[in-house]
C-alpha cells in the first residue's frame, strides 16, 4: 500500500494516487496540507488493520539546507516508529543523476536526520552518469538499491553494480 505523506507540493497525493492505480496497490491520504508526520502515523495504522505486508510512504523532497524540513523528517520517523516498534525498516534517500556534487552534502544531512538504508539514484535516462553516486555510497555506507532509466512503472530498476560501472566509461 502506498501512504501520500507530501502533503505540501502541488498535485503530489494526486500522483501518487495515479500510481496507486497503476500498480494495483491500495492508497492513504488525508489530503494537502496535512501534517505529513500524522499521514505517516496513520499510513501504519491502516496497513496494519488491512494486514498489508508492505508500506510505502511517499514524503515530500526536502532541501537539506532547510532547517525546519529535515526537522520534520525525524519527526515522520519518530512518528511511524511509535506506531510500529522498530520500524521504518527502510529508509530510501532518493537522489537525482543531474545533481552532482551537491548529493554528497544532501546525503550528510539526510543521514543525520534519519537512518537512510538504501539509496535510489533517479534520471539515469538523460545525458547525466550519476557517478557521485559511488562515493556517497561509499563515504556514508549506504547500498544502492534502485535506479531509475524513465518515468514508466517498469523504469525502477535493482541496481545492478557492474553495469552501472560500465556505463561511467562508455
Amino acid at each position: 500500500m502506498l501512504g501520500a505523506a507530501d502533503t505540501f507540493r502541488a498535485a503530489a497525493v494526486d500522483q501518487l494516487k495515479i500510481w496507486a492505480t497503476r500498480s494495483d496497490a491500495h492508497f492513504y491520504s488525508k489530503g494537502m496540507n496535512t501534517d505529513p508526520a500524522a499521514v505517516a502515523y496513520e499510513t501504519v495504522q491502516y496497513a496494519q488493520n488491512g494486514n498489508f505486508d508492505v508500506a510505502i510512504i511517499d514524503t515530500a523532497g526536502r532541501l537539506h539546507t532547510k532547517t525546519q524540513l529535515m526537522e520534520e523528517l525525524t519527526k515522520i520517523k519518530r512518528s511511524i516508529e511509535k506506531k510500529y516498534p522498530g520500524a521504518p525498516h527502510e529508509v530510501l534517500l532518493v537522489l537525482d543523476a543531474t545533481t552532482g556534487q551537491n548529493a554528497i552534502e544532501q546525503a550528510r544531512h539526510f543521514t543525520a536526520a534519519t537512518n537512510v538504508t538504501a539509496i535510489a539514484l533517479t534520471k539515469l535516462d538523460g545525458s547525466a552518469k550519476g557517478g557521485v553516486v559511488l562515493g556517497i555510497s561509499d563515504q556514508f555506507k549506504i547500498p544502492i538499491k534502485y535506479i531509475g532509466v524513465g518515468e514508466g512503472i517498469d523504469q525502477l530498476q535493482v541496481f545492478n553494480r557492474k553495469a552501472f560501472v560500465e556505463s561511467l566509461f562508455s
